[in-house]
């Protein structure tokens, strides 16, 4: 078949698409973009699209007319077929850790990708650019993914580089728990995130109610949430007028490291000294150490020193229970891969780029 349009209507380039495979079997994508002069990208987006329609079956990395040959002799991956039907996605996932704050995201992507018959490939990765670029690398390669949802480092020459890399992937990315923009006019990449200087601020005026009027913090170093906590921490002490000079405002290493008890012990004087009656902590470990070494100091919680932690994966089992920040992460998940399956299914090439950002919650417990 010769293409005569080089810049063919997405319904007759699908056309070219059908007719290509009726003459050859399957085809690769591949070779499918080459021929009818498009991205892949593009290619990947028709063949979703005619799949979900009926008119063809995906196969590793191409597509076969529906009534051909049966799929295992192609290579199709026949992880999950029921009742002749085929995962419509292999979806490629690589987030920092896969114990602490993650699982909750991880099943809010598997609850949504098992509702539309898509499979998960998940990769933990170590907050570490070059390592998630080698996990990212293999999922396309070899694992033939479609899209990727990823939370990778973004700051830093490392991360620079890695948003650039991801820019240019030839599958869609949407980031989780991450935002990045780049190019000359800061063209953002989708992404999927929680409003942590909203839930920061919420934190803030609930103690405020309660008549605390110096609400210091505590973040730590590593992680990408402590700046929309600190941000959302000033922007409501500036908005309900409270007095943040002098209040303590921490920025300092994770309980793990050995210079933290004595960052404890120096946050702790700071609060006498300026009158501090409340904390909001990034995250639940340092919080439940901190009410720890509040007990061993005689100083009560709340009475003396009201604690809010952010994170909320285990705040509830420290004595006492702690008032919390809880990140929306189920949701999160299953929101980050509704956003790449409409992506990988609108056959619009000028789909403009989607930014979901949903709220957190405040758990109130009785450390305030």
């Amino acid at each position: 078949m010769t293409v005569s349009d080089p810049t063919p209507l997405p319904d007759e380039r699908r056309a070219q698409v059908v007719e290509l495979l009726r003459r050859r079997g399957p085809v690769r994508v591949t070779d499918l973009a080459e021929e009818l002069d498009v991205s892949a990208i593009t290619i990947r987006r028709d063949i979703a699209l005619l799949a979900s329609q009926g008119v063809i079956r995906r196969v590793r990395g191409g597509a076969m007319l529906l009534d051909g040959a049966p799929a295992e002799e192609h290579g199709e991956e026949p992880d999950g077929e029921t009742d002749g039907e085929v995962r419509r996605f292999t979806i490629g996932m690589v987030v920092p850790s896969l114990d602490y704050y993650w699982p909750e995201v991880i099943r809010g992507v598997r609850e949504a990708a098992a509702a539309a018959g898509a499979r998960i490939v998940l990769r933990g990765a170590t907050y570490q650019a070059a390592d998630e670029r080698r996990q990212l690398s293999g999922l396309m390669e070899l694992a033939g993914v479609d899209g990727l949802l990823v939370a990778p480092t973004t700051t830093g020459d490392d991360g620079e580089e890695l948003v650039r890399w991801l820019r240019q992937a030839p599958v869609p990315v949407v980031l989780i728990e991450r935002a990045a923009t780049i190019g000359a006019y800061g063209e953002a990449m989708e992404s999927v995130v929680s409003d942590h200087a909203l839930g920061a601020t919420m934190a803030v005026r609930h103690l405020a109610a309660l008549g605390h009027r110096r609400i210091g913090v505590i973040t730590t170093l590593q992680s990408p949430t402590s700046p929309h906590v600190r941000r959302g921490w000033r922007q409501a002490g500036e908005e309900l007028g409270l007095d943040l000079d002098g209040t303590p405002d921490v920025v300092t290493v994770d309980q793990r490291d050995p210079a933290w008890s004595g960052v404890l012990d120096q946050t702790l004087d700071a609060c006498r000294e300026t009158g501090t009656t409340a904390l909001l902590v990034h995250s639940d470990p340092e919080a439940i150490s901190l009410v720890e070494r509040c007990r061993e100091r005689g100083i009560r919680v709340p009475a003396d020193l009201a604690v809010i932690t952010y994170d909320d994966e285990v705040a509830e089992l420290c004595d006492p229970p702690l008032t919390a920040v809880r990140p929306p992460r189920r949701s999160i998940g299953r929101a980050a891969f509704t956003l790449l399956a409409d992506r990988l299914t609108d056959p619009d090439p000028h789909r403009p780029t989607h930014r979901v950002v949903i709220e957190p919650r405040l758990i109130v417990r009785s450390s305030s």
